[in-house]
């Protein structure tokens, strides 16, 4: 862009897909030292979304699509959730034919289009030498997408539910944990006054680690997650026998969002998706709830057991860092940074086995990143394995399993 005075170069970052307390620290951290190195920081807005509705005509207002980044900026907001560069699930090789920016629209007709050529030439409108996406599997495969297209890549891991493959942790997960066990022991106090079954519904499409950590650490009796098939009867009666054991008579059950009845598939709220072909999940802890109370009769001497029900959802994502969330993005935001110095690019800072590295950029597609149900969750007990934890990394469940 010719009104961009470079430097040493110019670096672009982006935020994409769901918001998670650690996104704003992770900017502050790239910026900050972006800028002492000598480094111009633009902030890209709204994720993909930002740098396709750009115009590239020198007197349009694109405020709304970037902003140049300062350390009085990023300060303010780095100690804080949620990202200040706002997000969106936009990918920009699949744009629905409405989705397409008007000044675009006589160039781009079909039902859907890829827009990278656009893509590319916003960012050398702008001056970017290096771009950082900090997003999810989703957001990162773009990434990947820009990468092979040659353009100099390196990538931040995010998503509360900690499934980017290739590192054992993703920013946002250990806040994500912390509410989880921080309201499920403030909404026992209810489940224990009335004696009933505790049911909370927390996010986790295709991974559980979400619900396995919490119930690990004491938060919940069983979970059910998106990697087994579960029986609600064998459910249900575990669950009674949690409550009868539990001198306040309750249990507590952690559902992930992917979680998937026996013989059944995911529940959705509807038909529509997002970009990335997602629809969106919701309704498995309305239904297992339902289905504990008319079974629970069964094992309770013919009496049913009533629920509370309740999901987690955003407010496990939302309000500021924890300390792991404040401290894993700054030192992602500085691996970021390392790389750019030394000149390499095509790479995902990472967590390994308790060490920060890097690895390929295209492991984000690669494969997939599950828990190993053989060897961390009880398909009997319905819960995790509470065993073999010598020489276990953080969070036990790694990347490699």
């Amino acid at each position: 862009m010719a009104n961009i005075k470079k430097t040493k170069g110019v670096i672009g970052i982006l935020t994409g897909g769901g918001d998670v307390p650690g996104l704003n620290p992770a900017i502050r951290a790239v910026t900050f030292r972006a800028i002492r190195e000598g480094y111009q920081v633009i902030g890209l807005r709204r994720g993909w979304a930002g740098i396709i509705e750009m115009s590239r005509d020198k007197d349009a207002d694109n405020s709304r699509n970037f902003q140049v980044l300062t350390e009085d900026v990023v300060n303010r907001a780095g100690r804080t959730g949620g990202t200040f560069l706002h997000s969106s699930r936009t990918k920009p090789s699949r744009v629905k034919k409405d989705d397409v920016p008007d000044h675009l629209k006589d160039s781009y007709q079909d039902e859907y289009n890829d827009m990278t050529p656009e893509v590319l030439k916003n960012l050398d409108f702008l001056g970017i030498d290096y771009l950082i996406p900090i997003g999810g599997d989703d957001t990162l495969s773009y990434g990947v997408h820009l990468f092979q297209q040659g353009f100099k890549v390196v990538a931040i891991p995010k998503t509360m539910d900690n499934d980017v493959p290739g590192t054992d942790y993703c920013i946002g997960f250990s806040t994500c944990v912390t509410r989880t066990i921080q309201l499920a022991n403030s909404l026992r106090t209810a489940a224990g006054s009335h004696e009933r079954f505790l049911v909370l519904e927390v996010f986790g499409r295709y991974a559980g680690f979400t619900a396995m950590l919490p119930t690990m650490a004491g938060a919940a009796n069983r979970c059910v997650i998106p990697e087994f098939k579960f029986s609600m009867e064998q459910l249900t009666e575990l669950m009674v026998e949690d409550r009868e054991k539990n001198p306040s008579k309750y249990a507590v059950l952690i559902v992930s969002e992917g979680a998937m009845f026996e013989g059944g598939e995911m529940v959705f709220q509807d038909a529509a998706t997002d970009a990335y072909g997602h629809a969106k999940l919701g309704g498995i802890g309305d239904l297992v709830s339902a289905e504990l109370k008319e079974l629970s009769a069964k094992y309770n001497k013919g009496r049913k057991i009533n629920t509370i029900n309740q999901k987690l959802a955003y407010m496990v994502r939302s309000g500021d860092p924890d300390a792991i969330d404040s401290i894993v993005p700054m030192a992602y935001g500085n691996l970021a940074l390392d790389l750019v110095l030394q000149g390499v690019h095509g790479r995902l800072v990472v967590l390994k086995n308790g060490r920060y590295d890097n690895m390929p950029l295209d492991v984000v597609t690669s494969t997939k990143k599950l828990v190993n149900v053989r060897k961390y969750y009880n398909t009997e007990r319905l819960r995790p394995h509470y065993k073999s934890f010598e020489m276990q990394p953080l969070f036990i469940m790694t990347s490699e399993g």
